[in-house]
């Protein structure tokens, strides 16, 4: 049987590209991206976008 490791992830955890900028887009893909090399898979996600950022939570699995 396989098991799995669980990890929650919002847009809390996104750095955003410079200083005074909010989160964009593709600084969440790229965050995700980055999780998903360490073997992440998003599973489960909330995203909304408001003038021009994005905010979301979500549900990430890992296989151990």
């Amino acid at each position: 049987m396989r098991k799995y490791k669980y990890k929650i992830v919002d847009s809390k955890d996104v750095e955003p590209a410079g200083l005074f900028k909010g989160k964009k887009r593709e600084d969440v893909e790229e965050y995700l991206n980055e999780l998903g090399k360490e073997g992440w898979e998003l599973v489960n996600a909330d995203f909304r976008e408001l003038e021009g950022r994005l905010e979301f939570s979500g549900v990430m699995k890992k296989e151990i």
